[in-house]
């Protein structure tokens, strides 16, 4: 059968369609140069509810979820890294947001659940009022401060109080504070019956009371720790760090009645809450939390525990690259191994004196430098044997533990002394022997560390011998300090404060 032109162009049309069909499904679509990416929608109107903090086979999550899902237009989400258990029957449309990554699933990415504008995290317990998110939600977009993002509502008869919170991530340390009442005027007019003037406090932080918290959803993920538990103390750390604060208002949520928990089932609640917020601040990097009254509040490094941090190189700890300085419960330790110390030598009749860097700190601040590891003290040799625990460790070359549980040794690195803190925890004062050289009136020893104030100096600076501050007492040092330090590190040290090691991290470069 002969084929005309007219058939011939219409087969090589369908097979030209055919073809590019195939590679259309083949091929991965490529983007138009000039086309921009699709913005993430800012989110509707309304509020999400999630719940966050619940614990234990005695949550009241379900009830919760149901009083809250019965508000018009409110989704709830219940955040976990597990479901509920024991197993709960929750309401029609609340969805369970699974917050743990698992090998066969995509990462989390709970701000993709959240379509609203923004999000009340709920506390357990909590009961709902008609229009009190939404009032909260006025009261926030009234607010004439740019640094308040998020408005709190009590949950049960007791009003939570304002605290002020000082995150220093330097000094591994949280302070809070009370805070005298600072009151925002705002307005809202989506009901006839609000008044006009609703008085709210200003807080940094609230002392642990239960409370709803409502903020912006851009603003809650924004956060590097969004939905971290106890989500109140998250919350206001990383918001202190930000300079943000909250309106706490005077109207409340009711808290849902339970019976009396069991001693069991309170101890076990306890242990929960203790064991989130030890794991939030160890993730945090807090070791100290200074409380409103002055109490302190140690989260690191005990005589029981190993110090810190690991083994430092090149005169600089791991903690210095990461623009912090030496954790307080390490401070802690070395005051207290050096006032162990220093009374010990002072008690035996050992002439003793502050050396290298610890006479810095103690000329300058009157206590350790605050990015410092150890603590040096200089002895004359020959009055080693008027320590008892010195001479029992230059006798035996064993370490010795007195019964204050401090640990005497020599040290591997040579001809020197080291007392820990304990066994376990490794912080020492570092005990160095100086004799007079021969035929001269210098001091020098026998160990040389090749750093900086490793210098042989005058006996004359220890003829007589005088007293500085130091953590808390009065310390035996050369009877000229400014003198001895600028012999040891050059003229100027006192008030030119450097790292140990320039050349890897300076000061500068934290301030």
């Amino acid at each position: 059968m002969r084929i005309t032109p007219c058939q011939a162009a219409l087969a090589a049309a369908i097979t030209l369609n055919l073809l590019l069909l195939l590679c259309s499904r083949l091929l991965p679509a490529a983007s138009p140069p000039c086309r921009h990416p699709r913005r993430v929608p800012e989110g509707v109107p309304g509020v999400t509810v999630i719940l966050r903090d619940f614990d234990g086979p005695d949550h009241d999550v379900a009830a919760t979820a149901r009083s809250f899902s019965a508000l018009p237009g409110v989704p709830v989400l219940v955040a976990s890294e597990a479901p509920p258990y024991p197993p709960v029957s929750l309401p029609a449309g609340v969805t369970v947001l699974s917050l743990r990554p698992e090998p066969h699933r995509p990462p989390p990415r709970p701000e993709l659940a959240v379509r609203t504008r923004h999000v009340a995290l709920v506390p357990d317990g909590a009961r709902a009022v008609p229009g009190l998110l939404r009032r909260m939600r006025d009261v926030l977009e009234a607010a004439s401060d740019g640094g308040v993002r998020a408005v709190a509502a009590a949950v049960g008869q007791r009003r939570p109080r304002c605290l002020a919170v000082e995150v220093d991530i330097k000094a591994w340390t949280v302070r809070y504070s009370h805070q005298s009442d600072q009151r925002g005027d705002q307005q809202s007019d989506h009901r006839s019956d609000q008044r006009s003037d609703q008085r709210s406090d200003r807080c940094g932080a609230l002392d642990g009371a239960p409370a709803v918290l409502l903020l912006r959803t851009r603003d809650l993920f924004s956060l590097p720790f969004p939905l971290t538990r106890p989500v109140p103390t998250s919350l206001s750390l990383q918001a202190a760090l930000r300079g943000w604060h909250l309106l706490l208002l005077p109207a409340s949520f009711p808290l849902a009645p339970r019976p009396p928990p069991s001693p069991h089932a309170l101890w076990r609640a306890q242990t929960a809450q203790d064991s989130q917020r030890r794991a939030l601040l160890e993730q945090f990097g807090v070791k100290l939390e200074v409380l409103p009254d002055g109490a302190r509040r140690w989260h690191g490094c005990a005589k029981d525990t190993p110090r810190c941090f690991g083994t430092v190189r090149r005169q600089t700890p791991q903690y210095l690259l990461a623009g912090r300085w030496t954790p307080p419960c390490c401070l802690r330790a070395l005051r207290a191994t050096a006032r162990h110390v220093l009374a010990q030598l002072e008690a035996a009749g050992v002439r003793h004196w502050l050396e290298g860097g610890t006479l810095l700190g103690a000329v300058r601040l009157g206590d350790i430098i605050p990015w410092d590891y150890d603590v040096d003290v200089g002895l004359y040799r020959e009055d080693v044997p008027k320590c008892r625990w010195l001479a029992a460790v230059a006798g035996t070359g064993q370490p010795v533990e007195d019964p204050q549980g401090f640990l005497w040794e020599k040290a591997a690195e040579g001809e020197f002394f080291r007392v820990h803190f304990s066994r376990a925890n490794r912080l020492h004062v570092d005990l160095w022997p100086f004799y007079v050289r021969p035929g001269s009136a210098t001091m020098t020893k026998d160990t040389w560390l090749g750093h900086r104030q490793d210098v042989e100096f005058p006996e004359s600076f220890l003829v007589p011998l005088g007293t500085v501050a130091f953590a808390g007492v009065a310390a035996k040092a050369p009877n000229d300090p400014r003198g001895f330090l600028e012999l040891k590190f050059g003229p100027g040290a006192i008030e030119s404060p450097e790292y140990p090691n320039p050349e890897v991290r300076r000061l500068a470069q934290d301030m």
